[in-house]
């Protein structure tokens, strides 16, 4: 059950990122530069507040580091690259294991 709903995640990660893919592509050929849409900026526009709630939240609770170089670089990344990781790790996670052929080893 678990791997299903790593892989329906992942299957649902990988769409939006594609569909954000096809939205900067768009906005690329109207402005004719290159553009990427930071994932800061994207949830900044669906929702601001849990963005400062958050950050707020790892600095006080978890670690201060945590948040600048890291968190910090992933919200700076294009939404597209860091759904489409996710979502392959997600699919990666949720694949079968493959049969053994052979002798099966405990």
């Amino acid at each position: 059950m678990v791997r299903f709903l790593f892989r329906l995640i992942g299957f649902l990660l990988l769409a939006v990122a594609f569909i954000a893919l096809v939205l900067d592509g768009t906005k690329s050929i109207a402005s004719n530069k290159l553009v990427m849409t930071p994932l800061g900026r994207t949830w900044t526009d669906i929702h601001s507040t849990s963005l400062q709630l958050l950050e707020a939240g790892v600095t006080r609770h978890v670690a201060e580091w945590l948040w600048n170089p890291v968190l910090l670089n992933i919200l700076l990344s294009p939404t597209w690259l860091v759904l489409a990781v996710l979502g392959v790790v997600l699919l990666l996670l949720g694949r079968r294991k493959k049969p053994l052929i052979g002798y099966a080893r405990d």
